[in-house]
């Protein structure tokens, strides 16, 4: 056999194969693993959430120790690794987060759960001021999926105004068959 590079052909599979499945978890089941396994990548094409998830599962992702600078606002305002973009350049101009083309995004980024909590509370806090009958309603169309809290109507002002279009929409139904 020659040492001449691309001249070597492989034959057959690898003399030494793995029995078990790499796990990342199996000698090291600290506090920053368990973050990273639990940690959602949104905001990325599916080529890159791949790259990202393996870079996770095989122990090769590296957190950030300090926010990077955004490409397109060229504030320090990067927090993941791998990221080029912010989030909020890259919801704006329908950005991949990690290499910029203008691709089909998975998993669009969500509110972060202490941004998620501050939102409830707040929301909360405004029912307390709508009548009894009105917070009910709010409740109830939450529970069927019908209105969702986020960052489309954060105010329960909205909320009452979604209820009250929701309602004449129905009563005007209820008129037409009524009708007919």
């Amino acid at each position: 056999m020659s040492t001449k590079k691309g001249s070597v052909k492989k034959s057959g599979p690898p003399k030494y194969q793995n029995k078990t499945v790499f796990k990342n978890t199996l000698h090291d089941s600290s506090k920053k693993t368990q973050e990273l396994n639990s940690m959602e990548v949104s905001g990325v094409c599916l080529r890159c959430k791949e790259i990202i998830d393996w870079k996770i599962k095989y122990k090769k992702y590296k957190p950030l120790t300090q926010p990077k600078k955004c490409t397109k606002c060229l504030e320090k305002c990067v927090r993941r690794a791998y990221y080029i973009i912010c989030v909020p350049c890259a919801k704006r101009a329908g950005l991949c987060a990690k290499c910029g083309e203008k691709k089909d995004v998975v998993l669009r980024p969500g509110m972060s759960p202490s941004e998620q909590a501050i939102l409830d509370s707040h929301l909360q806090q405004e029912l307390k001021w709508l009548p009894e009958r009105k917070r009910r309603t709010v409740m109830r169309l939450q529970v069927s999926g019908k209105f969702a809290t986020d960052e489309a109507s954060p105010s329960a002002e909205a909320a009452a105004a979604d209820i009250e279009a929701l309602s004449d929409s129905d009563e005007e139904k209820n008129d037409d068959s009524d009708n007919s």
